[in-house]
C-alpha cells in the first residue's frame, strides 16, 4: 500500500520597503529636501533607470553614505510589522526579497529579529555612493522560481511594480497597500490593506 502524499513545504516571500518598513528613499528626500529622491519603484517600473537617477542626484548634491545611514538609523518598522512577521514565521519560512541594499537593510533587519533577506549591495568610496551591484538581474522572480524548483509552495506579497514578477512566479500572490494604479494594472493579484488581512490571505494559501 502506497504512503499518503505529504502536503508541500511552504515559503513566504515578502518585499521589504512599503510592506514591513518605510520607504528609505522617501525618508532621505524628506531629510534633504530633494523631492526627486522620493521617487520609488511604485513610480518607476525600470529599476535601472530609477537607480541611475538617484546616483546622479546623490553626486549632484554631494550626499554621503553617512548622512543616509543617519536617516535609516531614525527609521522603525511600520506599526504592526514586527508582530505580523513573528506570526508568519511561527507558521512557515519567510524570506524577504528586496531591491534595497545590504547597507540600508542591516539596521532595520536587526529591529525585525534578523529575518533572512536577499538584496543588492552598494559600492561606496570615501563615504560616497558611487554605484550599485545587483545580486542578480530580476532576483525576485528568479528566487521564487528557484524555491519552486526545490518543491516549495511559494506565497508572495509586495507593493510595487518591481514585485509584479515575484507575484507572477509564486503559487499565490497578494498586493499590500499598493497604489491603485498598480492594483488595477495587475488586478489578478488580490489587494490587501492591513496586516491581519494579509496574514489571513497568506495562511489560506499555505
Amino acid at each position: 500500500m502506497s504512503a499518503a502524499k505529504a502536503p508541500p513545504q511552504t515559503i513566504v516571500t515578502l518585499d521589504l520597503e512599503g510592506v514591513l518598513v518605510p520607504e528609505i528613499w522617501i525618508a532621505v528626500a524628506e531629510r534633504t529636501g530633494i523631492e526627486a529622491l522620493g521617487r520609488t519603484t511604485r513610480d518607476e517600473p525600470d529599476y535601472d533607470v530609477l537607480m541611475k537617477a538617484r546616483l546622479e542626484l546623490l553626486d549632484e548634491h554631494r550626499l554621503t553614505m553617512s548622512l543616509i545611514a543617519e536617516v535609516i538609523a531614525g527609521l522603525q518598522p511600520m506599526e504592526g510589522a514586527g508582530q505580523f512577521l513573528d506570526r508568519l514565521r511561527a507558521r512557515t519560512q519567510v524570506i524577504i526579497l528586496s531591491d534595497t541594499f545590504e547597507q540600508f537593510a542591516a539596521p532595520l533587519m536587526r529591529q525585525l529579529g534578523m529575518p533572512s533577506i536577499l538584496c543588492h549591495r552598494l559600492i561606496v568610496n570615501d563615504d560616497r555612493i558611487v554605484d550599485y551591484s545587483l545580486r542578480m538581474p530580476d532576483q525576485k522572480r528568479r528566487a521564487v522560481e528557484a524555491f519552486r524548483s526545490l518543491r516549495y509552495r511559494v506565497v508572495a506579497a509586495g507593493d510595487s511594480y518591481n514585485d509584479a514578477a515575484m507575484l507572477s512566479a509564486a503559487d499565490a500572490g497578494f498586493w499590500f497597500r499598493a497604489p491603485n494604479a498598480i492594483t488595477t494594472q495587475f488586478a489578478q493579484f488580490p489587494a490587501t490593506d492591513g496586516y491581519d488581512e494579509l496574514f489571513t490571505a497568506i495562511c489560506n494559501e499555505l
